[in-house]
């Protein structure tokens, strides 16, 4: 790009609102110049906003420390200083909504780390290397909103970024059951081990929403575009349960698969080996050469060694072998803040600026 578009990080004192800030420096396709998170935070330097509350084993980049914090809330002082924003906030799910459709109204996009819009019709849930033809959903959505250049576009739940892609590859084969448990880092949750001390030599099984979440949110991922929206898909039908587990950082799913056209193993495996999407075509910066990434270790992939392939964008899947109930089982992982949360919105919005729907004021 011959000149950076502008951008707003809305949330950015948060966990997923830091790692943004991590991944932003330096981007070749953007420029954060504006920070933006709760009315207690406004007027206060970054550093001075975030206080001890810095979660990343990365430091706060320096570019970012003296800059000064803006409301969210002021939708025009903030939109008046950016191209288009990264939404992250930690507010009830009514209040995101209002909150995102006023800035698209006021023709500042929005690319979503939050749940609140993922079950508008006319809003894309994207992960960019699969159904990058919802995109086009947004021309409808921008007529209802009113907008010229306005519209809200989200990320999907981190936990299913461990065995969608890895399903993806194989619809041919046409998967009508799934059972899928995650075991879910505590950065899923906002949280370290230091600020959350009853994971440790613990599990807690149950996280709230989040089996609704990675039930049906892959069946939108693998819907269609109909009638001014995007309708879900009707198979597979999937089934989880979502454990938080003491790890820092990386999601991990045990998955069974039954398929109406079994393929082989090998079949599997090349499948997987091959997939790839738009973002590896158009070269984006945060695309993973190897989207996803098969193991012939037994013990492999585990989330210390492995949730930071391909800078933490890629996908990991080993353990492929015959199950004795269903016709497959395999583990999956994926990095939940990276290719989960901030990184996976920041492939989005490069995929958005690639298809021409990002740009200049």
């Amino acid at each position: 790009m011959n000149e950076k578009l502008k951008v707003g990080v809305i949330g950015a004192t948060g966990m997923v609102g830091q790692r943004f800030l991590t991944l932003l420096v330096d981007h070749p396709y953007f420029e954060v110049t504006c920070l933006a998170a709760s009315a207690r935070s406004a007027g206060k330097t970054y550093t001075q906003a975030v206080g001890n509350r810095w979660k990343l084993h990365t430091p706060m980049p320096a570019q970012f420390a003296d800059m000064q914090v803006c409301d969210a809330a002021d939708i025009a002082a903030v939109s008046a200083q950016v191209d288009f924003c990264f939404c992250a906030v930690d507010m009830p799910k009514d209040e995101i909504r209002a909150l995102e459709t006023a800035y698209a109204k006021a023709e500042t996009p929005i690319v979503s780390n939050n749940s609140a819009h993922r079950w508008t019709p006319d809003v894309p849930m994207v992960i960019p290397e699969i159904n990058d033809a919802h995109l086009a959903i947004i021309d409808t959505q921008k007529r209802r909103l009113g907008t010229k250049r306005g519209f809200i576009a989200v990320k999907p739940n981190c936990s299913i970024q461990s065995y969608v892609p890895a399903l993806s590859a194989l619809l041919e084969y046409e998967p009508t059951e799934v059972i899928a448990t995650t075991y879910q880092a505590i950065s899923g949750a906002g949280k370290t081990f230091d600020s959350m001390p009853e994971i440790l030599d613990n599990v807690i099984p149950y996280i709230k929403g989040e089996e609704e979440k990675s039930e049906q949110e892959p069946l939108k991922i693998w819907g269609r575009i109909e009638n001014g929206e995007i309708v879900k898909a009707k198979e597979p039908v999937i089934t989880t349960q979502c454990l938080r587990v003491p790890v820092s950082d990386g999601h991990t799913a045990a998955v069974f698969v039954r398929f109406r056209n079994k393929p082989t193993k090998e079949q599997i495996l090349a499948a997987w080996k091959a997939y790839s999407g738009k973002p590896q075509e158009l070269k984006l910066p945060s695309a993973p050469k190897q989207f996803i990434t098969y193991f012939e270790e037994d013990n492999r992939p585990q989330a210390v060694l492995d949730r930071d392939r391909e800078c933490g964008m890629g996908v990991c899947v080993g353990r492929l072998r015959e199950d004795t109930v269903y016709d497959y089982k395999f583990i999956g992982l994926s990095h939940n803040t990276l290719r989960g949360a901030a990184g996976g919105a920041v492939l989005i919005a490069e995929l958005l600026t690639a298809e021409g729907y990002l740009a200049k004021k």
